[in-house]
């Protein structure tokens, strides 16, 4: 049966065909109506599941069809006399279940015992690098576009050494029961980082990986359904376990914008702007307490004594240089970028000021507190 918050049980208590069987069911009540066959669902249970305790990914296979995409979750199960209760990540049975579970390492009862259900503020702030080695140039394939659900969450990049790697340090999961082709990798802070389409890719379940592992080539792989023409990574971004938006999110110091149409868009490095089809350069992430210049349309923004034109000029940057803020503070309001206007003002380690409207922190409060 299906409990009221997403769990799954059974009547009868089994060994590992029935924890499989519980979480297809639990698979099958999350998929859509579509006019296309469904595939089976696919339960891969990892090694580590015992008599009583079992852990995994689970995903909703996708037709093999230009369009249609899969949709992955871990999960984690409960045996006691009644049966298996099992839940997927996002639930927040999943949290209580995880908090508790011997056969997870200490790290993942961390991460994921911790409720991640419960709504914030978005930080576009991701502390994420390009998927691939800083200073290579890779091609912007694809735009914003989804990974399973309608949010466009994803972009295409091919190109480089074709060697795609961590975006950031985290816990890699292996999503597709074939252990081919899909690697996903939770972050701190939230984030989650999918790799789709990858061709000898690592075979992970939980291993804790540093930025910049080779996480595999890129490919065609469909091994958990859909399509995929010409050899690329299928790069996803989650927060807090759900696919969100790309558009607006910083990944390796370029802004992702989308417009009206999937697979289409732009990336934005201060002004400078790369279509689909145009190279990104990787510059490396953007840190916390950091900033883009983007003066919006190119040229210099003025540092200034205080935060405001009535103080003296003491130096520039140049558009899509990064800036590090000590504080902010109030001052003049300027407008910028898609005519958004602010009255906050970054102060630097040299004790100049730069106005928010000129400078991209991904967010509309100080990234480093006020200044005294």
């Amino acid at each position: 049966m299906i409990g009221s918050a997403g769990v799954a049980a059974t009547a009868h208590a089994g060994p590992r065909s029935d924890l499989a069987a519980v979480v297809r069911q639990l698979l099958i009540t999350r998929s859509k109506a579509s006019p296309l066959p469904a595939p089976e669902p696919q339960v891969n249970i990892a090694g580590r599941t015992t008599s009583t305790w079992g852990f995994g990914t689970a995903v909703l296979v996708a037709p093999k069809v230009a369009g249609a995409y899969p949709e992955g979750w871990l999960f984690i199960a409960y045996r006691d006399r009644a049966g298996w209760t099992a839940a997927l990540e996002g639930e927040r049975a999943f949290a209580d279940l995880a908090s508790r579970s011997p056969i997870l390492s200490s790290e993942e009862r961390k991460v994921f015992g911790v409720d991640r259900t419960r709504a914030e503020a978005l930080d576009r702030r991701t502390g994420l690098r390009l998927p691939y080695a800083n200073g290579q140039t890779w091609t912007l394939t694809g735009g914003p576009h989804p990974m399973s659900t309608s949010v466009r969450s994803s972009i295409d990049l091919s190109g480089g050494d074709g060697k795609v790697l961590s975006a950031r340090a985290g816990l890699a999961y292996t999503m597709c029961s074939s252990n081919k082709g899909w690697i996903r990798v939770v972050h701190d802070r939230g984030w989650a980082t999918d790799y789709y389409h990858l061709e000898g890719n690592l075979k992970v379940s939980g291993k804790r990986i540093g930025d910049g592992v080779f996480l595999g080539n890129i490919g065609n792989d469909v091994s958990c359904g859909g399509s995929s023409t010409g050899a690329h990574v299928h790069f996803s971004l989650r927060y807090k376990n759900k696919y969100v938006a790309i558009n607006g999110h910083a990944v390796g110091k370029w802004v992702i914008r989308q417009t009206a149409k999937s697979y289409e868009g732009y990336a934005l490095h201060g002004s400078e702007r790369a279509d689909v089809g145009d190279g990104l350069y990787n510059y490396g992430r953007l840190g916390f307490r950091q900033g883009i210049v983007d003066t919006d349309g190119g040229g210099s923004s003025i540092h200034r004594a205080g935060p405001g034109t009535s103080y003296a000029a003491v130096g520039e940057s140049a558009d899509g240089d990064t800036l590090d803020i000590v504080c902010s503070a109030r001052g003049e309001t300027h407008t910028g970028r898609d005519g958004v206007k602010t009255n906050l003002w970054s102060k630097l380690k040299d004790g100049s000021y730069v106005s928010d409207a000129f400078l991209w922190t991904g967010r509309s409060d100080p990234v480093n507190g006020w200044c005294p």
